[in-house]
C-alpha cells in the first residue's frame, strides 16, 4: 500500500511529499510538532496533545493553520488513508514560506505536515517486560525545553550516543547535576520508599503527554508522587527507575550506566505502572491529561 501524507492542503504519496526550500522549519528549526500514538484505531491522548500543540504555536507566535475541527478532522482522515491501526500520528506546523531572514515575516503562512506510520505493540511490550538500559549525558539544549520545537539536534546528539552505547536512552544531565529528563522521554525514580519522583515542570523539561497520564492515573491507584529534582547519583540509588514516552508508554529501566537497578529486572512498581498504562490505553476513557497545565 502506498502510504499518503497531507503537505499544505494536499494529500500526496508518501515518497513525493516535499516542502518549499525556503520553508522556515528547514532553514532555522522555525516551527513545532507532535507525535500522537495510535492503538486499535484511536488516538491516546489526543486532546492533551493538541492542547500542547496549541500551546507551541502561541509560545513561537506562530498562527494556527486551521481550526481545531479541521485539524481533528485531517488527522483522522490521514489514519484512515493509511490503515493505520497501531502506530502514530506526525503533526509538523512550520511558519512558512519567506525570503531567509531571521526575523519573522510580517504575515506568516504556516505549513502543515501530516502522516501516519504503522508500529505494532510487540517492541513496547517486550521492553515492559525486559527492562531498558539508559546511560547519562549532558544536557545541552536551549533554555526553552518546554516548547516542542523541531529543533532537536542536541536531544539526537544524546539519543546516538545512547546507541553508540548499545543502550536504549540517554538521561541528560544539567549543569548542577541534576537529572532533566531522557533525549525523547520523561525520566522516573522510585524511592526506597515506594515514591515515584519526577523533574517538575519549567522551561527545563518537556512536559510529556504521557507524564501527564501517569499522574493522573498514579493518583487513582494511590502511588506518591513528588516532582522534584533528583541527581545522577540518587538515580544510581534508586529502587527503580523508568521513562515515559507518546511511543512507548511506561518502560523500566534496569541499568543506569554502568549501574544495575536493583536486581537487573524490572520492579514492582514500575511494572503496575506499566499495568496500569495498557489497563488505560484498552480502556475507553484514553484522555488523562485533559485540561492538565502546560505552564
Amino acid at each position: 500500500m502506498n502510504r499518503i501524507a497531507f503537505v499544505n492542503g494536499q494529500y500526496t504519496p508518501h515518497n513525493e511529499a516535499a516542502v518549499h526550500v525556503e520553508d522556515r522549519g528547514y532553514q532555522f528549526a522555525d516551527g513545532i510538532y507532535e507525535v500522537v500514538p495510535v492503538v486499535n484505531g484511536r488516538l491516546i491522548d489526543g486532546i492533551g496533545h493538541m492542547e500542547r500543540l496549541r500551546r507551541s504555536l502561541g509560545e513561537l507566535e506562530i498562527p494556527e493553520p486551521m481550526s481545531e475541527r479541521a485539524l481533528n478532522l485531517v488527522i483522522g482522515e490521514v489514519i484512515r488513508r493509511n490503515r493505520v491501526r497501531n502506530g502514530f500520528v506526525y503533526i509538523q506546523i512550520t511558519r512558512g514560506v519567506s525570503p531567509r531572514d531571521h526575523a519573522f515575516p510580517e504575515a506568516p503562512e504556516p505549513a502543515v505536515v501530516i502522516y501516519a506510520r504503522p508500529k505494532g505493540p510487540a517492541g513496547r511490550r517486550r521492553n515492559a517486560e525486559d527492562g531498558v538500559t539508559v546511560i547519562t549525558a549532558p544536557d545541552q539544549r536551549w533554555a526553552r525545553c518546554d516548547i516542542k520545537t523541531v529543533s532537536l539536534l542536541p536531544n539526537c546528539m544524546a539519543k546516538q550516543a545512547a546507541r553508540t552505547a548499545g543502550a536504549y536512552e540517554a538521561f541528560m544531565i544539567d549543569q548542577n547535576g541534576m537529572v532533566t529528563e531522557g533525549s525523547s522521554t520523561n525520566a522516573w525514580i522510585v524511592t526506597q520508599d515506594g515514591v515515584l519522583v519526577t523533574r517538575p515542570v519549567s522551561n527545563r523539561i518537556l512536559n510529556g503527554i504521557t507524564r501527564l497520564s501517569l499522574m493522573a492515573l498514579a493518583e487513582r491507584a494511590d502511588l506518591k508522587i513528588e516532582e522534584r529534582a533528583f541527581s545522577r547519583d540518587e538515580l544510581y540509588a534508586a529502587r527503580e527507575v523508568f521513562l515515559t514516552s507518546s511511543s512507548g508508554m511506561a518502560m523500566p529501566v534496569v541499568q543506569v550506566d554502568d549501574r544495575v537497578i536493583g536486581n537487573g529486572r524490572p520492579g514492582s512498581v514500575s511494572s503496575r505502572i506499566v499495568a496500569l498504562f495498557e489497563d488505560y490505553i484498552a480502556g475507553d476513557e484514553v484522555d488523562a491529561a485533559a485540561g492538565r497545565t502546560f505552564a
